[in-house]
């Protein structure tokens, strides 16, 4: 048998403590609204019911990525849960309000600024409504509504070309159908509201016979 040195076990433990990190801390979400006219061209309108536009929004200048197209991204605060980041994301990059909220996948990517390997929980952020005007962040200069197709064609990310298939796929009947009850995220409970104040009990005047 052979004996292991202590400099050679601390060495390993030092060793494993460099390791690259992983952390899901990420949200991608999609956001989805009913087509105008249900009309599709190219490739993929054969494939998928043209029943969704996709949001597109364009990275603004003194921003990471200048210029590129992406998806709704953003992180997960301490505290939340990536249902509730996504919600808040989208709320804060273009002021909808999401109806419903389906989960897609979780995509992984590397972060070489932080050693780490991100895991993006990606969802898809469905508005049940014609409204669409979009309210945009700081971060974004412009916004296009988009067919899935013309979408691929201009997001900047295969991760997000992915986020598109799988989107159309499993709400091409407008719904996720038999999978509904599984990839369909409830809405977060309304927040306890602060007990009201427990008025302190009344102070008796002092005993004057005393």
């Amino acid at each position: 048998m052979e004996s292991t040195s202590p400099g050679t076990a601390d060495g390993a433990m030092a060793g494993a403590a460099e390791t690259t990190r992983i952390a899901a801390r990420i949200v991608d979400v999609l956001i989805l609204a009913p087509s105008e006219d249900g009309t599709a061209d190219g490739p993929l309108a054969s494939t998928f019911p043209a029943r969704w536009r996709v949001l597109a929004l364009r990275r603004a200048a003194h921003t990471r990525c200048t210029g590129a197209w992406e998806i709704v991204h953003g992180r997960i605060e301490a505290g939340e849960r990536p249902a509730e980041a996504a919600r808040r994301e989208v709320f804060e990059e273009t002021g909808f309000t999401v109806d419903r909220l389906y989960s897609l996948s979780v995509n992984p990517f590397y972060l070489s600024v932080t050693d780490t390997v991100q895991l993006a929980v990606v969802y898809a952020a469905v508005l049940d409504r014609q409204d669409i005007a979009v309210r945009l962040s700081e971060e974004h200069d412009a916004a296009r509504w988009l067919t899935a197709e013309d979408a691929q064609q201009i997001l900047a990310w295969p991760r997000e070309h992915e986020a598109v298939r799988h989107a159309m796929w499993l709400l091409r009947s407008g719904d996720a159908g038999a999978v509904e009850d599984v990839l369909l995220t409830a809405s977060p409970p309304p927040r306890a509201s602060a007990p009201a104040p427990v008025p302190a009990p009344p102070v008796a005047a002092p005993d004057s016979s005393r």
